[in-house]
C-alpha cells in the first residue's frame, strides 16, 4: 500500500458531526447532562457545536429528521478522559445510564452513552498505558 497524498490525505479531524431531532433536547442531553462546553449555537440553522478538549475540532450536532437507527450500529465518538469509570459514576449522578457497564479496553477502561437518537458517545481512559494519555487540563472541574 502506498502513502496516498491529495483530496482524501487526512491532515487531523476537523468536527464529527450528529443528527438530533430535537435541538433543545439535544443541547440540554449535551450540555447538562454530558457536561460539554457549548463552543457555538446557530439556533436558525438548528446547529450547535461543543468543545472536544482544547484543540479545535468539536462535536457538531444538527436538529434534522430523526432517523430509525438501533444503537448498536451507531457510530460511535469516543472521548479521552482521565478516569472512565470515574466519569460513568459523574454521568449517572446526572442522570445518564450507560449502554453498558464500563468495560476494559487494551489502555484503560471505556463507557459509553447515548443520546435520545441513538449517537452513542463514549468516554475512554489510559489508566493502563499513561505514556500516551493527554496531559491533565488546567480545569480540574471537567468531566472524567
Amino acid at each position: 500500500m502506498t502513502n496516498a497524498t491529495g483530496p482524501a490525505d487526512v491532515l487531523g479531524v476537523d468536527n464529527v458531526l450528529f443528527a438530533v431531532g430535537d435541538l433543545e433536547r439535544a443541547l440540554e442531553f449535551y450540555a447538562v447532562t454530558l457536561g460539554l462546553p457549548l463552543k457555538f449555537q446557530l439556533p436558525s440553522l438548528g446547529i450547535a457545536c461543543f468543545r472536544l478538549g482544547g484543540k479545535e475540532p468539536g462535536l457538531l450536532i444538527r436538529q434534522g429528521p430523526a432517523a430509525a437507527q438501533a444503537v448498536a450500529n451507531s457510530a460511535r465518538l469516543w472521548l479521552e478522559v482521565r478516569d472512565a469509570r470515574a466519569a460513568a459514576a459523574e454521568l449517572r449522578s446526572r442522570g445518564a445510564e450507560p449502554l453498558a457497564e464500563p468495560f476494559e479496553v487494551a489502555t484503560g477502561w471505556t463507557v459509553e452513552f447515548a443520546d435520545p437518537w441513538g449517537n452513542v458517545v463514549g468516554f475512554t481512559d489510559y489508566l493502563k498505558d499513561r505514556p500516551k494519555a493527554r496531559p491533565p487540563k488546567a480545569n480540574p472541574g471537567e468531566l472524567g
